[in-house]
């Protein structure tokens, strides 16, 4: 880097126009949830950008649709039906990855699910059972499984948070304290694995346009999407490619020296207080354009009922 500081910067890009191709190529990337939502995002954002992915999700989830959809963009990608909440469904995860690919570069711990908003009292004992599975098990099982392999290729793991594990949010307790122990988790994973090269770090979401969070496909009431979206100063909720977008930099040999950071991506709402999403201009509301197309963004089961 003699001369970096001669000349004028020139910004090089694909002749397609996208940036982020060829950011992954080489790499082997696991993605847990990647049939519907933020996931279908994250798996179709690294195709794009190089990775073969193994997209993993339940049985009754569209991962062979989205494999096939990757496939059909050019892209490389295998299915993997299993509950990585399970021991035996998260090895079982990583085994395919190795058995598909030869290796393991990059997890992404992103399957998880969202309850009812009640009040401690009320919310159901059986619900945070559930919780505890998908958003706790779900994140400790199969990284687990996974750092053996991440270790051999000084690989990366992002994990998906949210705001609600960076806030008090009312009838979020339950919610909001599994991810809150997945923040507390990749960051204690960070400091430990950085002996091996692995890097570790959070993605935290603010209120995305999925399944989740939509009135009359989820647990999230009209009051409540409302009151997400104006406590947004960009006055619009997020959209999965986004958040798969920051997952991207991070996995990438980009974030080199990024481990145990906390990635917010929520238009602002945990750097501020009150409604300042109502204020946001018409033009400032506008979500950009996808770059990639996304047929399960509003399906899946992360609404527990």
């Amino acid at each position: 880097m003699e001369h970096r500081l001669a000349g004028k910067a020139t910004h090089m890009k694909p002749a397609n126009g996208n940036p982020t191709i060829g950011w992954m190529i080489d790499k082997v990337a696991l993605v847990t949830g990647g049939a519907t939502g933020i996931g279908e995002a994250i798996c179709k954002v690294f195709a794009r950008a190089g990775a073969s992915v193994v997209v993993n999700g339940l049985a009754g989830d569209p991962v062979a649709d989205v494999v096939n959809e990757i496939r059909e963009a050019g892209g490389t990608a295998i299915a993997h039906t299993g509950d990585v909440g399970t021991p035996e469904g998260a090895s079982g995860c990583v085994a395919a990855a190795v058995s598909g690919f030869g290796k393991l570069d990059v997890l992404v711990a992103n399957a998880a699910v969202f309850p009812e908003l009640k009040e401690l009292p009320e919310f159901p004992l059986e619900r945070y059972a559930e919780l505890m599975h998908s958003n706790v098990d779900g994140v400790y099982l199969v990284t687990r499984a996974a750092l053996p392999e991440l270790q051999k290729t000084r690989g990366s793991i992002v994990t998906l948070g949210s705001e609600a594990g960076l806030l008090g949010q009312p009838q979020a307790v339950s919610y909001g304290a599994t991810k809150g122990w997945v923040t507390a988790f990749t960051r204690a994973l960070a400091a430990e694995q950085a002996k091996y090269g692995v890097r570790a770090n959070v993605v935290a979401p603010g209120p995305i346009d999925t399944e989740m969070t939509r009135p009359s496909k989820g647990n999230m009431s009209v009051k409540h999407a409302l009151m997400a979206v104006a406590s947004v100063p960009l006055g619009r909720r997020g959209t999965p490619e986004e958040v798969a977008n920051v997952c991207l930099f991070l996995a990438s040999d980009l974030a080199s020296f990024v481990t145990g950071a906390i990635y917010t991506v929520d238009g602002g709402a945990t750097a501020s207080a009150g409604l300042p999403g109502l204020e946001a201009k018409r033009d400032v509301k506008r979500p950009p354009e996808p770059t990639v197309p996304l047929e399960h963004q509003h399906e899946g089961r992360g609404t527990l009922r």
